[in-house]
């Protein structure tokens, strides 16, 4: 029996640079689903004989942030980190935004400013899931694309870290919620300290339970 093929994961990269892209950015995002803290998108363009060749060995291995454990999610993020050749671009739009608008809008306009703050303006964007109306450029959506594209695997790598890193620092500010632990997640520990304790200034008001324990109060 013949051993599976693995998945062509530049597939996608090579397919628009063969239609006259140069820079190929993925855009990935961490945090739609909290209760509180940040959604955080990053976007990564990778070199193009990375593409071509395929990845480094300091590299291989990487995949949709969620297939990872934290200590394989840490060791990527610092090589990506650490390659000069490799665009990064990471941004975060705070909950009392999210609560201004939608988590949606939200997370595109997250999205928009980590393809902003690259080097270097992307040709086009594979994006995770459906479409983004507001991005800039042109663009591919791939549905499950963390897990079909190196580039927006990478991305989700970048955003992950980024926000649990955030929602640590939070734990120290904001003591008592266990954000160290479930990152702001709907947990029932999360919903016993909330109970508890009412929410902090990182919290998502407009997110139900929040929207429903204000309407009680109110």
């Amino acid at each position: 029996m013949k051993p599976r093929a693995l998945p062509d994961r530049f597939a996608c990269e090579r397919e628009t640079l063969a239609a006259g892209a140069a820079r190929v950015a993925g855009v990935d995002e961490a945090g739609r689903g909290p209760l509180a803290g940040p959604v955080v998108a990053a976007a990564v363009v990778f070199p193009i004989d990375f593409i071509r060749v395929g990845l480094p060995a300091r590299l291989r291995g990487l995949n949709d942030s969620k297939q990872l454990t934290p200590a394989q999610r840490d060791e990527f993020f610092r090589q990506l980190e650490a390659e000069p050749t490799i665009g990064r671009g990471i941004a975060q739009v705070e909950a009392v935004w999210i609560d201004r608008v939608n988590i949606l809008q939200a997370t595109h306009r997250a999205m928009c400013e980590a393809l902003a703050r690259l080097p270097s303006s992307p040709d086009h964007v594979l994006v995770d899931g459906l479409p983004v109306r507001s991005l800039p450029y042109p663009q591919t959506a791939l549905v499950r694309g963390d897990a079909r594209s190196y580039s927006i695997a990478a991305a989700s790598v970048l955003a992950k870290v980024t926000r649990d890193r955030l929602m640590l620092e939070y734990e120290s500010l904001y003591p008592g919620y266990g954000f160290g632990q479930h990152k702001g997640y709907g947990t029932p520990e999360h919903l016993a300290a909330l109970a508890r304790l009412g929410p902090c200034p990182v919290h998502r008001r407009s997110f139900a339970p929040l929207r429903l324990r204000q309407a009680e109060l109110f």
